[in-house]
């Protein structure tokens, strides 16, 4: 469990496996800023620009805690360094410059074109810093006919597909009946945020090779909300190139795997009006058996139901079967029968199952990481970062700090005087 506070210096993250990493994270909101989470998780000294006066939107959105800030942004900002600086300021564009200079990485999730207006883009800053990496996290990429518009993962992953395919088909044509269901949760910019985790490692790769062949390394990861979401569509393009195929919403289950779906179950007692639901993953040809087996219906075992393409054809018939027989029972009966039969089940869960599970627990998997100061702070829930790495203490080593917490330090390590930073504040270029 994690206890340091907010705004303590870093502790020693020597032996994580980005240590001596510097970032500068330009970006807000989600997409650029979990990139950045991800990096500094495993060792990356990560340097957080954000607007004086308000920060990054995300410090007030969703739920607030009892200090006005959203335990959300103390989440994705955490193991971060916060400096406030008014980007639009020529002066504060400058002292980004010479942050720029000493860094290895720039994470930035801008509208294409911004930083370039700012004299900051890589043209620029790669006369000042060779080697530099620009991490860009955009809607649709930095190229095409499409590259200037406005990027909110919502409607990129409409564009990529994505909400085509998540919703209650209609029993005719296959296709949406009604709105698409979305995820709550945004997943096209965690989705962003990974790919652009993974290519900023690629690229400090790829510098350290071009610097021992004496060459300089800088490039740019050019990462798309839209082809993000793209990467993780499966077979559905080349289904459709080779076989005119159009994959459409397939409800709880997903297309052309059998049995794999959300199945009811008896009402808990405490909560005797809401359904309740367990999720079966029974699509191998011998877990199939055995769950046949489990539920008494051997009479749906043999020839006709031997492979998956068997299966695809008999859907119904099956789904019809099991539903039948978990509606009858409680969960908890159904875990042990089906848990006993070696048959892949889980429930339906909500937050409080999660941070409460035994397996949860066991792993660390949730952390009480302190917000505040000694003494007088409160301690938070957060997912750990993953994945884990054997000998790596990846633990959280801070919360996401308070607005310009860092702003001083930060300052006074490129060399600025007190009295230089006193005038930068009062003039509004910082925070």
């Amino acid at each position: 469990m994690s206890t340091v506070t907010a705004d303590a210096p870093p502790t020693p993250s020597g032996n994580l496996p980005l240590s001596g990493v510097r970032v500068l994270e330009l970006g807000q909101l989600i997409a650029g800023p979990f990139c950045g989470q991800l990096l500094g998780h495993f060792g990356a000294d990560v340097i957080k620009v954000e607007p004086p006066s308000t920060g990054d939107p995300l410090r007030v959105w969703r739920e607030l805690d009892i200090d006005g800030t959203s335990p959300w942004f103390r989440s994705l900002a955490r193991n971060k360094k916060s400096i406030a600086i008014d980007l639009r300021k020529q002066e504060g564009r400058e002292i980004v410059k010479q942050l720029a200079v000493r860094s290895d990485v720039i994470i930035e999730n801008f509208k294409p074109g911004t930083l370039e207006k700012w004299g900051l883009g890589p043209q620029e800053l790669h006369k000042e810093n060779p080697s530099l990496i620009f991490t860009r996290v955009s809607g649709y990429g930095q190229t095409g006919p499409w590259a200037s518009r406005p990027g909110y993962a919502s409607v990129c992953e409409a564009e990529s597909g994505f909400r085509f395919i998540n919703g209650q088909p209609d029993p005719n044509t296959g296709l949406l009946s009604g709105p698409p269901i979305r995820p709550n949760i945004s997943l096209g910019d965690s989705v962003a945020g990974l790919h652009a985790a993974f290519g900023t490692v690629l690229a400090l790769l790829s510098k350290q090779k071009k610097a021992s062949r004496g060459e300089q390394g800088g490039e740019t990861v050019d990462v798309s909300i839209m082809e993000s979401m793209l990467n993780l569509m499966e077979g559905i393009i080349p289904e459709y190139d080779r076989k005119g195929k159009v994959r459409g919403p397939s409800g709880s289950s997903v297309t052309g795997i059998v049995p794999t779906n959300a199945y009811p179950c008896l009402p808990l007692p405490s909560t005797p009006t809401s359904p309740t639901y367990i999720i079966i993953g029974a699509n191998g040809d011998t877990l199939y058996a055995r769950l046949m087996h489990a539920i008494g219906r051997e009479d749906l075992i043999g020839a006709s139901y031997a492979q998956n393409h068997h299966r695809v054809a008999r859907q119904g018939e099956i789904e019809e079967a099991i539903s039948a027989w978990t509606s009858q029972r409680q969960v908890e009966e159904v875990l042990t029968i089906l848990e006993g039969a070696g048959v892949p089940v889980g429930r339906v869960v909500g937050v409080k199952e999660i941070v409460e599970g035994e397996q949860v627990k066991a792993r660390g998997a949730v952390e009480d990481v302190e917000v505040g100061k000694d003494g007088e702070g409160w301690k938070v829930k957060m997912p750990r970062v993953f994945p884990v790495l054997e000998g790596c203490d990846t633990k959280t080593r801070w919360a996401g700090p308070d607005l310009g917490a860092h702003t001083d330090e930060i300052l006074g390590e490129l060399g600025l005087s007190v009295e230089s930073i006193i005038r930068l504040r009062e003039e509004g270029v910082i925070g």
